[in-house]
């Protein structure tokens, strides 16, 4: 199972009602336009039902001969109420705009809000792509809904109820068929609705499988471009855009029948209210029904038929939108796994590091252990470096220092105190991680740079990348600190984006600095710069290098090796070479040529044999 399809399950099945409650408290500021517009919607329907009725009498009125001034009385109380049900209509929809707009803006800020608080662990519960869907597509249609219930759900019961009630004054038992046809129609409408609801919850997740098609194209375009794998790509995409073009078409066809079938019900009723109405008019001579009466009947009945019309195509919305607000619903109940102790510890002491039996599994049904049994302490100061094959738990055993994640047996410290006890601001402010994956973002190399320290000086900054060998390539851009990263700093290398992030890292003035394969992209020569830089420096950080290449590690203080989860061997670089056949194999298959030099340098030199005597030859 996907990481999308995971989503729908991290919640229990929501009622509507939590569903509406939760959304309902992003709505805050907005709650009096909201409120506002169903009254305003109940002056504008009660007026449109008062007008058909003025107006029948208006027309029995002129049949019966009236003169002018009693017509003009009544078209000036017609004017007058077709004035006051505009003025409710457009204000309904001015506070109905507002209260919607208004809850999308709280419902993303919240999201947002809330996503910035997850954990890792969080994190992983939700794929990119389906939290952008959320924020974007499923508060449109959480948007839209809330616009159609403060205003069309209020307005076309409303209409319903009025159009019912003074088609019975009007026009008497001509109004039974109204009824009838309105239960006819109901049926199948909300029959259609209900058939369709399944469909819209397929969609939603056949929407995080487009976009996340989407992204993994963008994200990876030089990737794609450089294996020629463009066809792929587009067959990719074109089978995610396939199938949601297929349930859309299939919705479609379906709702399609809604009109056809109320323009149905609509000719039906009118050729009944006419035929029956006509002949009750000749049959009484207009005593017991009159024209006015068979025109206002005529608008009664369209009125409530578009009314029931309309309530099948928001129970639609509601339903579509029901499932994209569950899933906003999900993001804003997600607890994240790591929260503030009640009386967090504001101050690190020192860059000491303590793994004491420390164990840990990314989630709790998950079969095997992530990390088993680290025991590790680092002084304050340290220069650790960390090494081991793909999959070896390298960057899981980092995460734990600054509580990305935390423990699931044993304790981390860091400076002599639990890393759960800590204010979490407080700790990652003094443990600064150069990630493996480097983000810059979309803005100057300054704007980049003071995300490690917003109030960095232009002279920390120099001196930062200058320790991180980024000031030389800086300086050689025309802008040089002003020039503008593209997003996700396409405009700049690899090893270039690796000095910067670094440099970022240094300005945070940190007491555990942690290089997550931080200097791959960087040449040898740089790569040993950088570790001189650090160790003349910053003599007083901790720092921990996790690396591929040996040579990044080897002037370490110590070195860890680790494999499949645990820690293989702890030594220097000669010891290690000795004991550990990781680490020698690891060293052998990078350095084939200076191996035997160096092996001969760290083996005791044989004994030289006296030579047996004899006579010369």
């Amino acid at each position: 199972m996907s990481i999308h399809e995971r989503n729908h399950t991290t919640l229990p099945d929501l009622g509507i009602l939590e569903v509406m409650r939760t959304i309902g408290k992003s709505v805050r500021e907005f709650k009096l336009p909201a409120l506002v517009t169903p009254f305003l919607m109940l002056g504008e329907v009660a007026i449109e039902c008062i007008i058909p009725f003025i107006t029948a009498q208006l027309i029995n009125a002129i049949n019966a001969g009236a003169d002018m001034a009693e017509i003009s009385r009544y078209s000036v109380i017609l004017i007058g109420l077709a004035i006051v049900s505009l003025a409710c209509g457009s204000a309904a929809g001015i506070t109905a705009s507002h209260a919607s707009a208004g809850l999308a803006k709280n419902l993303r800020h919240d999201m947002f809000h809330q996503i910035q608080g997850f954990s890792f662990s969080n994190i992983d519960r939700f794929s990119t792509s389906s939290l952008v869907t959320r924020l974007t597509t499923d508060v449109s249609n959480v948007q839209m809904a809330f616009m159609q219930l403060i205003r069309t759900a209020f307005r076309s019961p409303f209409m319903l109820a009025f159009a019912i009630a003074m088609s019975f004054i009007t026009g008497g038992p001509l109004a039974a068929a109204y009824v009838v046809v309105a239960i006819v129609l109901g049926a199948f409408l909300f029959g259609i609705a209900l058939h369709v609801m399944p469909i819209f919850r397929r969609l939603f997740r056949k929407y995080d499988a487009l976009n996340e098609s989407v992204e993994e194209n963008v994200t990876g375009i030089r990737v794609v471009k450089s294996y020629v794998r463009e066809a792929y790509e587009k067959q990719k995409f074109g089978e995610a855009s396939g199938n949601l073009f297929s349930d859309f078409l299939h919705v479609e066809r379906i709702l399609a029948l809604n009109m056809p079938f109320m323009q149905l019900c609509i000719n039906v009723v009118y050729a009944f209210v006419v035929y029956f109405g006509c002949k009750a008019i000749i049959e009484t001579r207009g005593e017991a029904l009159a024209i006015g009466q068979i025109s206002a009947l005529l608008t009664y009945g369209f009125s409530i038929l578009m009314s029931l019309n309309m309530l099948a195509m928001i129970f639609v919305m509601l339903t579509m939108s029901e499932e994209g607000a569950r899933r906003c619903c999900e993001v804003l109940l997600e607890e994240s796994d790591i929260k503030n102790p009640e009386n967090p510890v504001l101050e690190v002491a020192d860059g000491s590091i303590d793994f004491d039996d420390v164990s840990f599994k990314y989630s709790p049904d998950a079969a095997e252990q992530a990390l088993t049994d680290i025991d590790l302490h680092i002084a304050s100061g340290e220069v650790i470096g960390v090494i081991g094959g793909t999959g070896s738990s390298k960057t899981t055993l980092v995460n734990l220092v600054s509580r990305l994640y935390d423990a699931t047996e044993g304790t981390v410290r860091v400076g002599g105190v639990d890393v759960r006890d800590y204010d979490l601001d407080t700790l990652r402010d003094k443990v600064a991680v150069v990630l493996q994956r480097n983000v810059l973002f979309s803005g100057t190399i300054k704007d980049n740079l003071r995300w490690g320290n917003p109030d960095a000086t232009d002279e920390e900054m120099v001196e930062a990348c200058k320790l991180a060998q980024a000031d030389e390539f800086v300086r050689a851009h025309t802008n040089g600190y002003d020039t503008y990263i593209e997003q996700g700093g396409t405009n700049v290398s690899g090893g270039q984006k690796q000095r910067l992030c670094i440099a970022r890292a240094l300005l945070k003035k940190p007491k555990v600095l942690i290089l997550d394969d931080s200097t791959s992209a960087v040449d040898t020569k740089t790569d040993k710069l950088i570790r001189a830089g650090f160790r003349e420096y910053i003599p007083e950080v901790t720092k921990i290098i996790i690396a591929q290449r040996t040579g990044s590690v080897e002037d370490a203080d110590r070195i860890v090796v680790m494999d499949g989860g645990r820690i293989s061997a702890i030594g220097t670089h000669e010891e290690l070479l000795k004991t550990s056949p990781i680490y020698r194999e690891t060293y052998i298959s990078q350095n084939k040529q200076s191996h035997d030099d160096k092996m001969a340098e760290l083996e005791p030199a044989e004994p030289v044999m006296p030579e047996r005597g004899g006579d010369a030859r």
